[in-house]
């Protein structure tokens, strides 16, 4: 509906748009910032005299990177396993995200299949199994090859809160 009244069908904002305000992110978050960030650090570093961009840039935000790790990454798997998004909003395969333009190869290839054994062709020679196994490569591999790097901030965030000695 917003992209009919904003005129933004067919656009790539219409497609990225809808999941920036995740509500489940935003509860996961806030309950985060109340349980890591104690209100005592913030008052002891206003009695310093420190303002509130200073608090935030220099106590708030280096405790809440595990936080941030952990919404960044599902904000990145949701949006590279959606394809519902580019059905309704891509009118062209210019804005089509990768998951949409592999399902549309999904389905070009069980066609070629069916119009192959309704014409009588060996169907042995229609590559649908490799198709299917090549798309889960290039579905999951990035996300394997992404994973290790936001790992580091899931280890620290474990560790935060940890007692030392």
């Amino acid at each position: 509906m917003y992209a009919t009244v904003l005129n933004l069908k067919g656009t790539t904002f219409a497609v990225w748009f809808p999941a920036l305000t995740a509500p489940f992110l935003i509860i996961i978050m806030r309950t985060f910032i109340t349980g890591a960030v104690p209100d005592a650090i913030t008052e002891s570093a206003k009695i310093d005299g420190a303002g509130h961009i200073i608090i935030f840039a220099r106590i708030v935000l280096p405790v809440l990177t595990p936080g941030l790790a952990t919404v960044g990454l599902f904000l990145a798997l949701n949006h590279w396993n959606d394809w519902f998004r580019s059905s309704m909003f891509s009118v062209n395969s210019d804005t089509w995200q990768l998951q949409f333009y592999l399902y549309n190869m999904l389905n070009a290839t069980e066609a070629m299949r069916q119009l192959a054994s309704e014409v009588g062709i060996n169907q042995d020679n229609v590559p649908t199994e490799t198709v299917k196994l090549a798309m889960a490569v290039v579905a999951t591999g990035p996300v394997l090859l992404f994973y290790p790097f936001v790992q580091r901030y899931f280890i620290s965030g474990i560790t935060i809160g940890a007692v030392k000695g």
